[in-house]
C-alpha cells in the first residue's frame, strides 16, 4: 500500500489530485480478511473520461457484490502525475486502498478506442509488470481486456494474457469461480488459461499460431492443442431485465465528461449502417422492460442525488416504447425536477414535441448525423435518411425556438465523389436558409451551425471492412477543399486529425504483428494519442521503421473476400455472407431495410436467440 504521506506529498503539485484520492460516494470498502481475490478494473485514459464509462460501474458493482472478490479502479495518471511518480519512483496504485497494481490477481482493461493502447503499456510500466504476457512469471497478475475494440484483438496479442469477447456480466464470475479453484490446487499460471480456454468467450492468444503467405496476408491460424477452440463466440445477455444492473453509481468529487445517471435502455441496433462496428457486434437487439427501467431509475436517483437521468443505448429512438418510458419518468421525476437527456436519436424518428418537453428546463443544442453530403452515398452506407428529413427536422426545430445545430459527417467513405464533399457544404448552407426562411418575428436566438467531418476508419466485422482507408495525402486534400468551399460566420467547419484516423485504422485491422509497432511506439514516448496535445506522430512514424511493419498494409489496402483476416476466428453470430452481400449492396446503392421491416438474413438469430430482430 502506498503510505499517505507520500501520496500527499505529490497531490499538492499536480492538477485535480482529486483524480488519484477515492473515497467517494458509493465506493465499496472491504476488510482485508473476507477477501480472497483482488480485481483492478482499469480504464486506459483519465479519471474524469473513465468515471463516464458505464461499464466499468456496471463491472465494479458485479464483481464486488460477490463474497470474497474486492474490486478497485484504477485510471491512466495525467502527464503531471506521472512526472511525479516516476520521480519518487511510486508504482501505479488503485483508488480504493492504494495498493500497487503489481499485487493484485487481475488487471482488467477495457478497450474503447484503439489510441488508448499505448495508455495500457504506459500502466503495465508504471506498475513494473512486463509489457509482454511472455514475460510475465507465476506472481504477476493476469492482463486480462474486453469491450467493443476486443473484437479485433490482435494487436493486443502479445501484451494480454486473455480476452473476454462479448457482454462479460456472466463470463467474469465463471473466471472468477475458477481462479478460487486454481489457488485451492495451487495451479501455475498456465494451468489455469488451459482451466478457462473453453469457456465461451474466452481468447488465449498464446495459445494459437499465426502462419502467414509471402504476400504478408495470413494463411491460418493454428490452435496449439486440439482442445483450443478454432472459433472463439461472443458472449451476449440474452435477458436485460434478468441480467445484472447496478442500482448505485460512485459519484465522483470533480467534474467528469458525464455527471448523470445513466440508464442503459437496450442494447444493439436494428438499423445496419454499412460503416458503423457496433451495429454489427451488439446484436441482438435486446431491451429492458419499462418497469425495470423505472425501477432501476429510481434507485439510482436516490443512491447518487445525481439531478439528470440519460437514456443510454445506440439509437435511443429505436426503442419500443420510448413516448411511455420518458412520459413516466417525467411524472416520477417531476417534482425534483430532475432532467432527462436522450444521446443517440436519429433524425428520421424521433419526436421533436417529446424534446420540447424534456428540454423545457434547459434548451440545448440539437445533433444530427446526416454522415454523408449526399442522398447517394448515404445509400452507399444504408444510412437510411434523406435530405428531406433533416430539412423538416432543423424547420421544425427552428419554429420551436432551436437555434444551435451541430451536423456530423464522414469524409473518405468508400465511393465519395467531389460532388459528395460538395453535398457537405450544401447541407450546411440549406439548413442556414431554413433558419432564416423564418417570419423575422418567430427567429429566436443567434444560429450557429457546427459542421464536423471525421475520417472515415475501416472497421472489422462491417460490410467496409475490406475497404482500404483514404491516404493522409487524400484526407487532407478533402479537409482543405471543404474549408475552401464553407465559407459561412453562421457555419463552423471542424476537422478530425487525419494521422489521428491512419493510425487508428492501423490497429481496427491489424494482425498480431502490430503488437511490437505499439511497444516500440510507447518506447518512444507515444501514450493519450487519443488527445491531440500528446499525440506524437513521428514517433510512431519511427516505431513502424524500427519494427519493419508498412503501416500502410493494414489501413490503406484493399482486401479480397478470399483473404483470411486476423478476426476471423471470433464469431459475432452475423455471418460473413452477409457482411459481403451488403458490401456489394451498397457499390449498387442498394438500401437494406431496418430489421424492424424486414429481416435481411445476417444470421444472428442462428446461434443467438434471445433478440428482438
Amino acid at each position: 500500500m502506498i503510505e499517505q504521506k507520500t501520496l500527499d506529498k505529490i497531490l499538492l503539485k499536480v492538477e485535480k489530485p482529486a483524480r488519484y484520492i477515492g473515497n467517494e460516494q458509493n465506493i465499496y470498502i472491504k476488510k482485508e480478511e473476507d477477501i480472497e481475490t483482488r480485481f483492478a478494473f482499469a480504464f486506459p485514459d483519465i479519471y474524469d473520461v473513465g468515471m463516464s464509462h458505464l461499464g466499468l460501474h456496471i463491472l465494479y458493482n458485479l464483481l464486488n457484490n460477490e463474497k470474497g472478490i474486492y474490486c478497485e479502479r484504477v485510471f491512466a495518471p495525467w502527464i503531471d502525475m506521472e512526472e511525479q511518480m516516476r520521480k519518487i519512483n511510486i508504482p501505479l496504485f488503485s483508488l480504493e486502498t492504494k495498493t500497487p497494481l503489481k499485487d493484485f490477481d487481475f488487471i482488467g482493461f477495457t478497450l474503447q478506442y484503439e489510441m488508448s493502447y499505448t495508455n495500457i503499456l504506459n500502466m503495465l510500466d508504471l506498475s513494473n509488470i512486463a509489457l509482454e504476457s511472455s514475460n510475465r512469471d507465476e506472481k504477476d497478475p493476469f492482463i486480462i481486456a474486453g469491450g467493443p475494440c476486443a473484437y479485433n484483438p490482435e494487436p493486443l496479442a502479445d501484451i494480454v494474457d486473455f480476452f473476454v469477447i462479448g457482454e462479460a456480466e456472466e463470463t467474469i464470475l465463471k473466471i472468477m469461480k475458477k481462479y478460487k479453484q486454481m489457488k485451492q490446487k495451487a495451479m501455475t499460471r498456465k494451468e489455469f488459461l488451459e482451466s478457462i480456454v473453453n469457456i465461451e468467450g474466452i481468447y488465449v492468444p498464446s495459445f494459437y499460431e499465426v502462419k502467414y503467405k509471402e504476400d504478408n496476408t495470413i494463411e491460418k491460424m493454428i490452435p496449439k492443442k486440439k482442445n483450443y477452440p478454432s472459433k472463439i463466440k461472443k458472449v451476449i445477455q440474452k435477458n436485460l431485465d434478468e441480467t445484472y444492473y447496478l442500482d448505485k453509481m460512485i459519484v465522483p468529487f470533480i467534474e467528469t465528461v458525464h455527471d448523470r445517471v445513466i440508464l442503459e435502455i437496450f442494447r444493439g441496433c436494428t438499423r445496419g449502417c454499412r460503416f458503423c462496428q457496433a451495429g454489427m457486434i451488439y446484436r441482438p437487439v435486446r431491451e429492458r422492460s419499462v418497469e425495470n427501467l423505472l425501477e432501476l431509475a429510481k434507485k439510482l436517483i436516490k443512491s447518487t442525488g445525481h439531478e439528470e437521468i440519460s437514456l443510454s443505448s445506440l439509437s435511443t429512438s429505436d426503442y419500443s416504447d420510448l413516448e411511455n418510458l420518458v412520459i413516466r419518468l417525467m411524472d416520477e421525476f417531476k417534482e425534483d425536477r430532475i432532467g432527462l437527456s436522450l444521446p443517440s436519436l436519429r433524425l428520421d424518428s424521433f419526436s421533436l414535441d417529446l424534446i420540447e418537453e424534456i428540454q423545457k428546463v434547459r434548451k440545448t443544442g440539437l445533433t444530427f448525423a446526416p454522415e454523408a453530403g449526399s442522398q447517394r452515398l448515404r445509400d452507399v452506407i444504408n444510412k437510411g435518411i434523406t435530405e428531406e428529413d433533416l430539412i423538416n427536422s432543423c424547420k421544425d426545430a427552428f419554429k420551436m425556438g432551436w437555434s444551435t445545430v451541430k451536423l456530423y459527417f464522414m469524409i473518405g467513405l468508400p465511393t465519395e465523389t467531389k460532388e459528395d464533399l460538395e453535398g457537405i457544404k450544401n447541407l450546411a448552407y440549406k439548413v442556414r436558409e431554413e433558419f432564416f426562411n423564418q417570419p423575422k418575428d418567430s427567429m429566436k436566438g443567434n444560429l450557429k451551425i457546427t459542421t464536423s467531418a471525421s475520417c472515415f476508419v475501416p472497421k472489422a466485422f462491417t460490410p467496409f471492412q475490406w475497404h482500404p482507408q483514404n491516404s493522409l495525402d487524400e484526407f487532407k486534400e478533402k479537409q482543405e477543399y471543404l474549408k475552401k468551399i464553407i465559407k459561412d460566420k453562421k457555419i463552423k467547419f471542424n476537422t478530425h486529425d487525419a494521422e489521428t484516423s491512419f493510425l487508428e485504422a492501423v490497429f481496427a485491422r491489424g494482425d498480431r504483428r502490430v503488437s511490437k509497432v505499439l511497444i516500440h511506439a510507447f518506447k518512444n514516448g507515444a501514450k493519450f494519442d487519443g488527445w491531440r496535445d500528446q499525440f506524437k506522430y513521428d514517433e510512431w512514424i519511427n516505431a513502424f521503421a524500427e519494427t519493419g511493419v508498412a503501416p500502410e498494409f493494414y489501413a490503406n489496402r484493399e482486401r479480397g473476400y478470399g483473404e483470411v483476416l486476423p478476426w476471423d476466428f471470433i464469431d459475432i453470430g452475423v455471418t460473413k455472407s452477409f457482411l459481403i452481400r451488403e458490401n456489394e449492396r451498397s457499390k449498387a446503392g442498394e438500401i437494406t431495410p431496418n430489421c424492424k421491416v424486414s429481416c435481411s438474413g445476417c444470421g444472428i438469430q442462428k446461434d443467438f436467440k434471445g433478440g428482438l430482430c
